[in-house]
């Protein structure tokens, strides 16, 4: 945890550690500056790759020597096109579960085409920046979880007393590995997984990291009712301040590696309205947590063989979603249902059984069943890319787990 400067405490040698959270809309994306090195986290949506390469631009970024994408969804790695053209970099690293997304293929391209060093990421490994600052890698692990939030590349920094915790959209399952794994998550400085989710941040996870700043990436008004009423009682109870990218913009955190300052800048504005928080005078910078709509709440058929059966994972713009067997038995899923946001669609499951450990991926479109493909049927999009729910039921009716994205 950090600690006031005294006699015997000095600043790590080499300058200061600037980690930028930039306000990126409803996405993710970090700047991380030391000693004249870069490294860039994600690079949000397609639409926000300018602003990203402006803000870069901005800092003095005139190469990135480490990218990383912590997973494939476009919130995380829509403007690495604009960044990869933009500026040479040193190297990439991935989650290692890929996707079958045009925006990944064509990022996946790129890299090949500039020959940019590639590596996957894995528990235990370290990233190498800069000598004064520790980048270990806290998720995936050994076994993927099959999930692309869940697979989210984690990391931990540290510089000198003063650590931040980078989780991606992990979400429980993740943060219920890394605690099985006894990996070291006590951290000063947590940005919040998955915007504010209700599918992330449990309370034995905080306990852990047990943060005194709370970033929060998030878009302003965005449809998903991110961050949510629960998450961000969960951060408060752990007595967090915290900051969100849709009320105060940019947030920039800099450290000696003993303390550090936080200052914020809104985007958009010229120049920047900035406000500095020494560490010494925290205010809590949501106080009580906002009316968001309500949502659809992921529940299980508890005491069932469905309870295995998980909605994994959904994919609004390609149009499919993905239905997981955690469990170590079969289920038969003839005669179950699909059903999106105000049951608008259904989707009725024939003659299938889902085998212990496997996944199945049912797309929206047309084409030919296999063990691990399903396919709707449909002419036309079924799932709303400005946000979408996704329910299973089983064949009795009964709601077996729902996805909101």
């Amino acid at each position: 945890m950090t600690q006031s400067p005294t006699a015997t405490s000095r600043p790590v040698s080499g300058g200061d550690l600037t980690v930028h959270f930039l306000d990126v809309g409803q996405g993710d994306s970090i700047l991380i500056q030391l000693n004249g090195k870069n490294m860039l986290i994600d690079a949000g949506e397609s639409n926000m790759g300018n602003r990203v390469v402006s803000y870069l631009k901005d800092q003095g970024v005139a190469k990135l020597d480490v990218v990383v994408a912590t997973h494939a969804h476009t919130d995380h790695i829509g403007g690495m096109a604009s960044v990869l053209n933009t500026f040479p970099v040193g190297r990439f690293v991935d989650s290692g579960n890929p996707h079958t997304s045009q925006t990944y293929e064509n990022m996946l391209i790129l890299i090949e085409q500039k020959n940019i060093p590639f590596t996957v990421a894995g528990r235990g490994q370290s990233v190498t920046l800069d000598p004064a600052l520790s980048i270990q890698v806290l998720n995936p692990g050994s076994v993927l979880l099959d999930d692309l939030n869940e697979d989210s590349v984690v990391l931990k920094l540290t510089h000198g007393q003063v650590s931040f915790l980078l989780t991606g959209d992990a979400g429980v399952e993740a943060e219920k590995n890394m605690i099985s794994a006894n990996t070291d998550l006590d951290s000063d400085i947590l940005k919040v997984g998955h915007h504010g989710s209700r599918y992330s941040s449990s309370s034995q996870f905080l306990s852990r990291v047990s943060p005194e700043v709370s970033i929060i990436q998030v878009g302003s008004g965005n449809s998903y009712g991110h961050p949510t009423t629960e998450t961000l009682s969960a951060l408060q109870n752990t007595g967090s301040t915290i900051y969100r990218t849709d009320t105060h913009g940019h947030i920039i955190i800099t450290s000696d590696g003993v303390a550090y300052t936080i200052k914020t800048q809104i985007a958009g504005t010229s120049p920047y309205t900035t406000v500095t928080v020494p560490t010494t005078m925290w205010t809590t910078a949501v106080t009580t947590a906002p009316t968001v709509a309500p949502t659809a709440v992921r529940t299980t058929a508890t005491g069932s063989v469905s309870s295995s059966v998980t909605v994994s994972d959904l994919n609004l713009k390609d149009e499919w979603v993905k239905i997981r067997n955690t469990g170590s038995s079969s289920v038969s899923l003839s005669g179950w249902k699909m059903v999106d946001d105000g049951n608008k669609h259904t989707y009725t499951f024939g003659s299938f059984t889902l085998s212990p450990g496997s996944t199945v991926v049912l797309h929206t479109g047309k084409g030919t069943n296999t063990a691990t493909e399903l396919y709707w049927g449909s002419g036309s999009p079924i799932w709303n890319n400005d946000g979408d729910v996704a329910s299973l039921y089983d064949a009795s009716g009964r709601l077996v787990d729902t996805l909101e994205r």
